[in-house]
Formats: structure tokens, sequence, C-alpha cells
């Protein structure tokens, strides 16, 4: 069982969409997959098709501020073989009410550790869909994540924000999570017609080679559609040129285990 944080400080780079897509994708290669939606935002949630105005106490806050356990709070979505820990706008508040606990950046590693040893459910991955930021929240994402997929957009300053990313990943394997490590860098929102998005490409495999994964997300409006029927693309329409390429990259995904056994 790995435990994989989808991160990128940066908003609107197909953080959400990628999670959704490649929990769809592994769940339909028969993987049990649990997602875990630490964005305020709760765009995953509401992505596979669950609600983000309910009771906090059942979303993954209730877990973070001790009032329910992670077996309590782990729902069913419609799709076989994956399972959610919901979010909702109250998750924002946990970095001023933990600012008196040291081992605050601790606490998601904890209770997954916790519900890891004692649980009978088996999955295959646990995703995190991180929130826009290097905030709190990523950090305990960082210190729990056996490694990292980092999807990268393919427009200007997207290397940029990558370097001050790569710098806070370094950080935390430091000083939190010595075992932490990119599993791969996923080129999104690619655009064929537009130059600057064959330029960041090279760039991106020039400077980090084979972290950066073969397959390239173009933009599509049929996934970006998707999330507002409470549904990964990949269901949404599999035929559609977004979905493809999701189903692409899960097969890439999956290769990674075959071929190294585990991700250095």
């Amino acid at each position: 069982m790995q435990i994989i944080s989808i991160i990128n400080q940066k908003g609107g780079v197909g953080k959400t969409t990628t999670v959704i897509n490649l929990a769809a994708g592994l769940a339909q290669q028969e993987k049990k997959i649990l997602v875990i939606d630490l964005d305020p935002q709760g765009n995953a949630t509401t992505g596979l098709g669950l609600s983000n105005l309910e009771n906090s106490r059942e979303t993954i806050y209730g877990v973070l501020n001790g009032t329910k356990k992670i077996s309590e709070v782990i729902k069913k979505t419609e799709f076989q073989n994956l399972d959610i820990i919901t979010s909702n706008v109250d998750l924002s508040g946990l970095e001023v009410e933990t600012a008196g606990d040291n081992e605050r950046a601790f606490l998601l590693k904890g209770k997954l550790g916790l519900f890891l040893n004692d649980s009978k459910e088996h999955y295959d991955y646990i995703l995190i869909d991180c929130p826009p930021s290097l905030s709190l929240l990523t950090v305990m994402a960082l210190v729990s994540s056996n490694s990292l997929v980092v999807p990268l957009q393919t427009e200007f300053f997207a290397l940029e924000g990558l370097t001050q990313l790569m710098k806070t990943i370094e950080r935390i394997k430091v000083s939190l999570n010595p075992e932490l490590n990119i599993r791969g860098i996923l080129l999104t929102m690619y655009d064929k017609r537009n130059k600057l998005s064959s330029q960041v490409e090279k760039e991106a495999r020039d400077y980090f080679s084979e972290k950066v994964y073969t397959t390239v997300i173009p933009r599509n409006v049929r996934l970006s559609e998707a999330p507002s029927h409470g549904m990964p693309g990949l269901v949404y329409d599999k035929s559609c040129v977004g979905s493809k390429s999701y189903f692409s990259f899960t097969d890439e995904f999956m290769s990674q285990e075959i071929t190294t056994g585990n991700i250095a």
C-alpha cells in the first residue's frame, strides 16, 4: 500500500482532475483506492459525486481535530473500488486551531498509521489531493506520503513555481520525512497549437529527464465538464481525448511498479 500526494502549490494546474481520474483509472484496474481530500475547497469531494457542505465531523477535518477516526469518516463513492474521505471549508481553520501543537505536522501521518494498523480494510493506494499552497495541510501530506506526483501545467512561470516546490520537498526530506520522493511529473493543460507548451515540455524533460511522464494531458472541454456532473472524466466520457490521456497515464503509473518494484 502506498500513500501518494498529488501536489503543486499553484492553483489551477490540474491536481484535482489528476487525483479523481487517476483514482478512477486505478479502480477500473481492480485496485482498491482511498482518496483523501485535503483541500478546504472540497473539489475532489464534489468531483466524485459527494457533498462538501456536510457536517465537518464527518470529514478529514473531524479526523485531524480529534473527534473522529479515519475508519468512521470513509465514504463509498458510486464507483467500484473507490472510497473517499471528504473535505469542506472548515478545514481551512485547522492551522490556527493547532498553532500551539509542536507536532502538528505529524497529525495526518499519525492518524493514517493508526488506521492502517487497526483496520481490516485494505487499500492499494491512498491518494491525497493537496491544497494549492505550501501551507500546514500541504506539509502534513508531504510528511505522510511515500511519494509525490506533481502536475505541471505547460504554461509561463510553471517551471519557476516547480523550483520553489522542489526546495520545500528537500526541506521536508531533511527534517521530517527522509523517505519522500517524487514519483513523477505530469505535464497538464497541453495545447499543441501553442508553441509555449512545447517549449515548457522540452525544458521540463531536459531538466527532470525520466521523472517526467511520457503521457501528456491536453486541454480538454469534456474533462472540465465532468466534475460538474460529479464524476471523473474517465466515466463521464471515456472516449474523449482527455480521458484517453488519463487512461494512458494510469497505465504508465502502474508500469512504474512493474519496472522498478519501488520508486527511487
